[in-house]
This record gives C-alpha cells, sequence and structure tokens, in this order.
C-alpha cells in the first residue's frame, strides 16, 4: 500500500498535539509503524520530508514520529519503502498538480503539498489525516478527483471540527 501521511500524524504520534484523545494517539503510532511496511510517497524537492524535520526530531528520536521521520530520511532511496513524484510550484503558493484549483485556495498553503503529491502519483495514494478538522469539508470533493483521505482519528477529528465550526453540521466521513 502507498500513502501521503500528514505532518500532524508524526505530531499526535509524537505527543506533541493538544487536546488528543489517547486512542488517536495509539492509532496514529500504529499508522506510522504499519507504514513502515509500506511506501511512503514524498515529494521530489523534499517539501514534506523539510517540514517533517521542522516539526520533529529525527537526531534525537523520542516519540514514534521522529523514529518514523529517522526510519524515512534512511529509507530515501529504498523504493520498496519511499516513492517520489514531481510536483510544480505555480507561484502563487499552490502547485500545477492540485486537481482542483479553486478548492486549493480554501487550504492552508502548507497542506496543499500533499494534496498535489497523492493526485500526482498514478496509484493516487490515500493522504492519512490526523486531526486537521477542516479537511472535513473538502474530503468529498478529492473523493470526486480521485485522492482519499484517510481519517486516522475521526472522533479527535469529529470533536475538532464542532469546536471550530460550532454554527454548522459535522459533514460525514467517507465510508459513512
Amino acid at each position: 500500500m502507498k500513502q501521503v501521511i500528514d505532518t500532524n500524524v508524526l505530531l499526535v504520534a509524537n505527543g506533541k498535539h493538544k487536546d488528543i484523545s489517547p486512542d488517536c494517539m495509539a492509532e496514529c503510532i500504529r499508522q506510522l509503524k504499519q507504514a513502515q511496511k509500506n511506501i511512503t510517497v514524498l515529494d521530489d524537492r523534499f517539501r514534506i520530508i523539510t517540514e517533517y524535520c521542522h516539526k520533529t526530531s529525527p537526531n534525537q528520536p523520542k516519540g514514534t514520529g521522529d523514529i518514523f521521520l529517522k526510519w524515512l530520511l534512511r529509507n530515501m532511496c529504498n523504493s520498496s519503502c519511499v516513492e517520489t513524484v514531481a510536483v510544480t510550484d505555480n507561484g502563487e503558493d499552490g502547485f500545477e498538480e492540485f486537481p482542483d484549483q479553486a478548492l486549493q485556495d480554501q487550504f492552508d498553503a502548507p497542506d496543499r503539498k500533499f494534496v498535489a503529491v497523492a493526485s500526482a502519483h498514478p496509484d493516487k495514494p490515500n493522504i492519512l489525516q490526523a486531526t486537521d478538522c477542516k479537511w472535513l469539508d473538502w474530503w468529498q470533493r478529492l473523493a470526486e478527483l480521485q485522492v482519499q483521505i484517510k481519517f486516522v482519528c475521526p472522533d479527535d477529528v469529529c470533536r475538532f471540527y464542532m469546536r471550530k465550526f460550532p454554527n454548522k453540521e459535522i459533514p460525514p466521513l467517507p465510508g459513512e
């Protein structure tokens, strides 16, 4: 299985995300351990790796997210562990490979690379998403464009959504 992993999965696995449940942390740890048996898809210009490095500590690993990053760095040239795809900056904090330019404008600029990478890869790998509740508003449109989101912590992400958008109904999760 191939997948793109949002940075928040590493942060939750490291215990560096406020207000997460113990179940969410345990699931992120499980997902990262499982990812080491699969293929992680990254961009060819190391944008994702750079973000991971800025938010974790691969030189002194303490948490599962740190350990995962260290594993990724050691296996960057091993095609049975890591695949890279080219994504093209469009000069406006976005990417040519993002499948819907109007939707791209709704995303936080740092999150756009994950969608662009998943969309650019010929196998359209899932994106693992832990706690960024805004993705609940976008997953259905992305699914129509062959970009699948796997919410690792559905209860937590829904709780965060209710808190952030108290006047909105929680969108359905994939598979509901």
